[in-house]
């Protein structure tokens, strides 16, 4: 089957999604920061199994073909993405659907999947984290110059962005998702894990350079019955 895709009215903006599949199983996947559907999701798009999923890639409001708005990251980004997310799938009239996130992404479905248990039938997240800590805030200032990225993961973004779009909003994230290191304990979505009833699976790269694995094991402790 082919992907559609297409932009619909969320919440004042207007989001970009890409769809296919025909499947009872409905799924939106979350990419990562300053990630799209088609870059984070490509390989998932093309061959997850059309007869078992209908399966949703979207593109967060400021990223990939959801622009404008320009991205901003104010205090509650992660829980306006869970809420445009969820918004999104109710809009394309889905009743229930699960949620695949990875990184940033991971972050907005935890926190979807806590905010409305109703609506999401299972959850996968990986290379997400529910805190900033000291070593986070040292890792994130390490990623803030783009030129020092490596060239495969700068190019598709310097094609999708253009190189100004790209390096500014990499350098708001990074002060965007440094402020939870100013809450108590660093808090993101800590106080939310346990409200998320959800069969939940946890990923994590055992060499992931942006999160360490104590965040993939603090997420697992606190999601009852989560693997």
């Amino acid at each position: 089957t082919s992907i559609t895709s297409a932009k619909i009215q969320v919440n004042g903006v207007h989001l970009h999604y890409q769809q296919t599949g025909e499947g009872s199983h409905a799924v939106l996947l979350l990419p990562g920061m300053l990630g799209c559907g088609q870059t984070d999701f490509g390989p998932q798009l093309n061959s997850m199994n059309k007869q078992l999923f209908t399966v949703v890639a979207w593109d967060p409001r400021g990223y990939g073909k959801s622009i404008p708005p320009s991205r901003d990251f104010p205090p509650d980004f992660f829980e306006r993405d869970a809420k445009d997310a969820v918004d999104l799938m109710q809009a394309l009239k889905f009743k229930k659907f699960s949620l695949l996130g990875w990184s940033d992404g991971g972050i907005t479905a935890l926190i979807a999947a806590a905010r409305y248990p109703n609506l999401i039938h299972k959850l996968v997240v990986w290379g997400a984290n529910a805190s900033v800590t000291q070593e986070d805030l040292r890792i994130y200032n390490g990623i803030r110059d783009v030129s020092k990225w490596s060239e495969k993961v700068k190019k598709p973004l310097e094609e999708l962005y253009g190189h100004k779009y790209f390096a500014e909003t990499c350098e708001a994230w990074v002060d965007g998702i440094s402020h939870f290191a100013e809450n108590s304990d660093g808090n993101i979505c800590q106080q939310l894990l346990p409200d998320i009833k959800c069969p939940t699976f946890i990923i994590h790269g055992e060499k992931d350079p942006l999160v360490p694995q104590a965040h993939a094991e603090y997420i697992h402790k606190h999601i009852k019955g989560s693997r």
